[in-house]
């Protein structure tokens, strides 16, 4: 009996409404907008066109490829072994904070340019939520990061892009503080962002990644390559997700009157009711859990605030 070719839909229904990355990868579209992504594009074993998602080097090629083509991102790069992000996913986060703004804008209009103002906590090497925020809906950011290479980094691909005056970077000198050394005083943010450290050590996030790819190739791999790289402060710190979390919504409570939304995705669902009762004992107004989806993978964005907006105002 001969093996039924698996059907892949159309469209990605998971995803947000708005994300451009909903239908599937055209890789002639691509290639024609990024040459260099061809040397990577061969024959799945489906017979359709795909790349090799455990090459690290094609999936950041892939990511130039769609940063070029959807969002005009002339270049972007990063340094080897840095973290690679899928793009659909941050592309899915900026638009469900579209939806949050909208909210309490008015006759509920998503607001857009450059007097929406972003925190980026975490930013990385790849700058990837600044640069989509910043061409979907022509909000200005700050992108923030402990590392000073990945502050470096981003930088290069802000100057080449021209966007200095859209994105602006923080390196924070504190690696225990979040928002304090930051956000400076009598400035206001509509929204903060952060994907925060998943693992609590650099042997649970390479024990997480051998099993992802364990179930995706079906074979034992104990040693695996990261596919989408990381280094230790993106991937992992003392505590993990959870205690990270726990120590932004602490740090948000001195910042109350300096940001309309506080926000970060969440990975693991059980940490969700540690993080509601942080949220509780620092008196937030209120609590809103959005839910993610990317394929198989299901995530949660936590965001709350401490005092009611106040429709288009830059201040609550």
């Amino acid at each position: 009996m001969l093996d039924e070719k698996k059907i892949h839909p159309k469209e990605k229904l998971t995803l947000h409404p708005r994300n451009k990355h909903r239908e599937r990868y055209d890789f002639k579209e691509l290639v024609a907008s990024f040459p260099t992504l061809a040397t990577y594009v061969r024959p799945n074993e489906y017979q359709e066109e795909s790349i090799d998602f455990f090459d690290p080097e094609a999936v950041k090629t892939l990511n130039t490829a769609l940063l070029k083509h959807h969002y005009g991102v002339e270049y972007w790069d990063i340094p080897k072994n840095y973290l690679c992000p899928p793009i659909p996913g941050r592309a899915d986060y900026i638009h469900y904070m579209a939806d949050l703004l909208a909210e309490n804008w008015t006759k509920n209009n998503i607001p857009t340019g450059n007097k929406i103002r972003c925190l980026d906590i975490g930013v990385g090497a790849n700058c990837v939520y600044p640069l989509i925020g910043n061409k979907e809906y022509g909000w200005s950011f700050v992108g923030s990061d402990i590392d000073a290479v990945s502050i470096a980094s981003a930088r290069k691909t802000i100057e080449s892009n021209h966007l200095q005056q859209q994105i602006e970077l923080r390196l924070q000198l504190n690696p225990n503080d979040i928002f304090r050394g930051v956000i400076q005083s009598n400035e206001f943010f509509d929204v903060t962002i952060c994907n925060p450290p998943f693992h609590t050590s650099a042997e649970e996030a390479q024990a997480g990644s051998a099993r992802k790819i364990n179930n995706l190739k079906h074979k034992k791999v104990n040693k695996p390559i990261l596919n989408f790289g990381g280094k230790s402060n993106e991937l992992w710190c003392e505590g993990g997700e959870e205690k990270f979390i726990g120590r932004m919504i602490l740090e948000s409570k001195e910042f109350a009157h300096s940001c309309r939304w506080f926000t970060t995705l969440v990975s693991k669902e059980s940490n969700l009711r540690n993080i509601y009762k942080s949220l509780k004992k620092v008196a937030a107004l209120e609590v809103k859990t959005i839910p993610m989806a990317q394929g198989n993978k299901v995530s949660r964005i936590v965001a709350w605030r401490f005092h009611a907006s106040t429709g288009n105002s830059s201040h609550l």
